[in-house]
Formats: C-alpha cells, sequence, structure tokens
C-alpha cells in the first residue's frame, strides 16, 4: 500500500476530509440523494448513506486535500458515507495522474494507487455509478494504458472485471475502456460491449450503450453502426436507446426496428 494512514501530514488526513465534507452537509440534499441513488431496500445502492453535499461542493474540498497520502485516502474508503468514499476516490485519481505528470512522474506511485483501487474495487467499497463513473477511467482505464496495472497489458484484467458477479466490477471495466476511446481505440470497449449483451442490469445497459454512443462520437462513426448492424438485434432497448443517441432520426429508427 506504501504510505500508512497515521503518516499524514498536517490535516491532510482521512478524519479531516471527512470533517471538512461533514460541515457542508445539508438534510434536504441529504433526503433527495438517497433517494436518487436508489437506497431503499432492493434497490442497487440499498443501504447507502448520504450526509447531502453536492458534487461540485465535494470537488472544491477534495482540491484541499489532493496531497493526502494514499493510506489516508485508502482508509477513508471505508466510511458508510456516500460523499466521503466520493472524495477519497476523487483524491486517489488526483494522485494518480499527478504521477503521470512530467515534472512529477512515479510510476510506483501510479501503480499503488491502481492496486489500492482495485482492492477497494473488490472488496465493494467502490458501489454506486457515480463512484465507478469518476475513477474507473482513470485508475484502471489508463493505468493499463500506462502499463503499470496489474496483469501487465491488462486484457485480462478487464475481462475478469466483467465477468465478474459484481455489477459494479463490471461497469468498472465498462467505464475503463474510454481511455482507450480517447486515445482513438474503439476495440476494448467492442469487445465488452459484445460480451455483455445479455447483461441483466439496466445499469449496465446504460454504460455499455453510452461508451458505444462515445466511439461514435470521438473514434468513428461508421465503426459504431457497423457494430449496431451486427448486434442491434439482440441489445437491450436501453443500450441501445443510448448507443444511437447522436445519430440521425432515421438512422436511429431503422437500427432499433432490427430488433
Amino acid at each position: 500500500m506504501g504510505e500508512q494512514a497515521t503518516d499524514a501530514p498536517g490535516d491532510l488526513t482521512a478524519a479531516a476530509l471527512a470533517a471538512a465534507l461533514d460541515a457542508l452537509g445539508d438534510p434536504d440534499d441529504a433526503s433527495f440523494l438517497q433517494r436518487f441513488f436508489k437506497t431503499g431496500p432492493g434497490e442497487y445502492g440499498e443501504g447507502d448513506v448520504f450526509i447531502g453535499v453536492r458534487v461540485p461542493a465535494t470537488r472544491r474540498v477534495v482540491k484541499r486535500f489532493e496531497r493526502m497520502p494514499l493510506g489516508e485516502a485508502f482508509a477513508l474508503l471505508e466510511s458508510p458515507v456516500h460523499e466521503h468514499r466520493l472524495a477519497a476516490l476523487l483524491v486517489m485519481v488526483a494522485r494518480f495522474r499527478r504521477a503521470g505528470r512530467v515534472r512529477t512522474f512515479d510510476d510506483r506511485a501510479r501503480r499503488e494507487t491502481h492496486l489500492a483501487y482495485l482492492a477497494a474495487v473488490r472488496a465493494g467499497r467502490v458501489d454506486n455509478w457515480d463512484l465507478v463513473d469518476a475513477s474507473a477511467e482513470a485508475l484502471v482505464g489508463e493505468a493499463v494504458r500506462a502499463g503499470v496495472a496489474d496483469g501487465g497489458d491488462g486484457v485480462g484484467l478487464l475481462d475478469g472485471l466483467a465477468a465478474s458477479d459484481s455489477l459494479w466490477q463490471r461497469r468498472v471495466a465498462v467505464i475503463a475502456t474510454l481511455a482507450w476511446i480517447k486515445a482513438g481505440d474503439a476495440r476494448p470497449t467492442l469487445q465488452l460491449a459484445e460480451a455483455l449483451l445479455d447483461d441483466r442490469e439496466d445499469l449496465m445497459h446504460k454504460a455499455v450503450g453510452w461508451m458505444l454512443r462515445e466511439v461514435g462520437a470521438r473514434v468513428d462513426r461508421a465503426t459504431l453502426v457497423a457494430f449496431l448492424d451486427a448486434h442491434a438485434a439482440r441489445m437491450p432497448r436501453t443500450m441501445l436507446s443510448y448507443a444511437t443517441e447522436h445519430l440521425a432520426p432515421e438512422e436511429r429508427a431503422r437500427l432499433r426496428a432490427l430488433r
């Protein structure tokens, strides 16, 4: 893990970051967020706890804690409070990307951060869609592309996450492919999209459809349309709707008719 939680300098501790967020909590926002993130019995976010801090405010607080030790961020991921865990992930993303810059380059720090993130994902601490979406691109996708990921080339890592029984691990795998999309490479996204066509979770239909839409917008529209021509007939309705969102109305109608 590298740094230990007790080594944090000054106020760059998990407790200090949690306290800074707690001070901004709003009961009305907390009630809204509890509903929005489906925390009721049987829902995907069952049992999650919110204190009512919106994302822009969380990001402003995190700016003051971006250099906190990795061990402190990892410790904060054990919090039952959703905003605490989001803040911890944002700290980890900032640490990872800082370690990839020329002046602060540190491959060891990038690998440590990636491995700590994977441990948290597998322990069930990255357990809602916004937590995944704020972290997977950098801490899995960029890590694999940088050659610092678990498993070397990362192919087995993405496949393993995509094959997991955990909805959140599967979503991590898909959202991680945004790192390839931004580099002009649609292959990992298309491979996982094909493997996940029969996924039964609506949140996965949205994630896969979103990444396919990004392939069309950022890589090549013809590549997207070719994939949809081959697979639209068995794609879940939500996945196809997300994937075709930026296509012309007549193209969308044609593809939807294939179902």
